[in-house]
């Protein structure tokens, strides 16, 4: 007889100093079939983040070298949307608020249950799900895109775009219309072992543009955003 195995859930990344608490979340998530992360200080979570990309962080506030609050705007800044869900012994309303300013998306206040962290965690999962759906499918004038598919049309005919043109789509439709930076750009669509300038992003956006369709003086689509870099309007 076959056994099934349910499919692995997602990685998560805990960024907690405290010992006791860190293996507390990492038994919950792990009981729950997550694969877990774990940075002992803010910026070895910030570097974690940006190389392994988890499905969501779990971000404590009071952290050696960076703090949550530092982590978190550092991750935004770069136009990284991993969700954050901050975990910290403070209740005022303040504190709630900075961690909100800065990018987090949810807030949850020690002592908590293993059943609102698991919840809450869902929640913020099934939004960024959903919101990574919506992303698939990009419709520019008479253009249409199929990331999921890497296909593109343009008045029903075969448009060719290249891997790192659709990677570039990606990461600005991935970004709900924020700037993505240059730097950025380099390091997601390029890698971070590649040598290419910013100039180089420049050049591949002035191409881009063309094929879509974009008035390069005037773009309607991908806009300039002087001093960052690029963001994405569409028409779906």
């Amino acid at each position: 007889m076959n056994i099934k195995k349910d499919p692995e859930k997602e990685r998560i990344l805990i960024v907690e100093d405290e010992a006791a608490m860190r293996l507390a979340l990492q038994d919950t998530l792990q009981a729950e079939g997550y694969r877990v992360i774990i940075a002992l200080d803010g910026r070895s979570g910030l570097d974690r983040a940006v190389k392994e990309k988890p499905a969501l962080i779990l971000l404590d506030v009071m952290l050696p070298k960076l703090n949550g609050f530092q982590v978190c705007a550092e991750l935004r800044k770069h136009s990284i949307t991993i969700p954050v869900l901050m975990l910290t012994a403070k209740g005022r309303v303040a504190d709630r608020v900075e961690g909100l300013d800065v990018g987090a998306d949810d807030y949850l206040v020690k002592p908590f249950s293993a059943e609102e962290l698991l919840a809450r965690m869902r929640a913020l999962l099934r939004r960024t799900q959903r919101h990574s759906k919506d992303c698939e499918l990009l419709r520019f004038g008479l253009v249409e895109v199929d990331l999921a598919k890497q296909i593109a049309r343009r008045e029903q005919q075969p448009l060719h775009l290249s891997s790192k043109e659709f990677a570039m789509l990606r990461l600005l439709a991935q970004s709900g219309g924020e700037p993505v930076p240059r730097e950025r750009f380099l390091d997601v669509v390029w890698g971070f072992t590649a040598l290419p300038t910013t100039r180089s992003v420049d050049n591949y956006i002035v191409t881009l543009r063309g094929k879509l369709g974009d008035d390069s003086e005037k773009p309607r689509w991908i806009q300039t955003v002087r001093g960052v870099g690029y963001r994405l309007v569409t028409d779906a």
